[in-house]
């Protein structure tokens, strides 16, 4: 089957647009993944935007790999700075609202037991890079579903920082992703290897993750 891209009208109405939604879940449901363009609100993208410039940036943090006592900083692996979210964020409330919205659907029509959702800002200074990596942490299943939301105006191809999506055991991607402002992509964590190729210049994504309960079997 060939790669999932689709195209949403930035007209469309409403700001939980069913038939976006319905996009995902299918895409899901048909092969694991799906990239969007304009998926959400225009207001939606300029406040986190917006609230992304105005951030301080000594909020960052080198970005790391591994969990809890596992945790470290590699920067053979990757050198992106990140910033966690919160719902409470005043231009971020906007954005949870939405996911929420597409958790609820995940969940009615896939049966994902979706239970909860973080994310966080990833500024990719000019030459930063994040190697080949899946996103569920091992020895631990409770990331189930990827989002990613690209939040770089005028982005050309050859400002680089492509997204490139793999299937497990194969070496060329399926996917070019360009970290155009507004695109979504949303993957199974678990299933989908990928990595970023190095930006010519800043480069920011607002990166989630759907969790499970870790006590739940599915």
């Amino acid at each position: 089957m060939n790669p999932v891209l689709k195209t949403v009208s930035s007209s469309s109405t409403g700001y939980f647009d069913e038939d976006v939604f319905g996009r995902i879940c299918d895409a899901i449901t048909d092969q694991g993944y799906i990239v969007l363009k304009n998926a959400l609100p225009l207001d939606t993208l300029n406040h986190l935007f917006t609230g992304l410039i105005d951030s301080n940036p000594h909020q960052f943090d080198l970005a790391g790999i591994g969990r809890e006592q596992d945790f470290h900083t590699n920067e053979f692996v990757r050198t992106d700075q990140i910033q966690w979210l919160e719902p409470d964020q005043p231009f971020a409330s906007q954005y949870f609202a939405w996911i929420e919205e597409l958790r609820l659907r995940l969940n009615r029509y896939l049966f994902l037991g979706l239970f909860d959702y973080e994310c966080m800002f990833a500024h990719y200074p000019e030459g930063a890079f994040y190697k080949r990596h899946l996103d569920a942490f091992r020895g631990s299943t409770n990331r189930r579903l990827t989002t990613v939301l690209y939040l770089n105006p005028q982005w050309n191809p050859e400002d680089g920082g492509e997204l490139l999506i793999y299937r497990k055991r194969e070496k060329t991607p399926i996917e070019t992703v360009i970290p155009e402002f507004g695109t979504l992509v949303v993957f199974l964590s678990e299933v989908f290897p990928h990595e970023v190729l190095p930006a010519n210049k800043s480069r920011f994504s607002l990166t989630g993750w759907y969790r499970i309960n870790e006590g739940l079997v599915i």
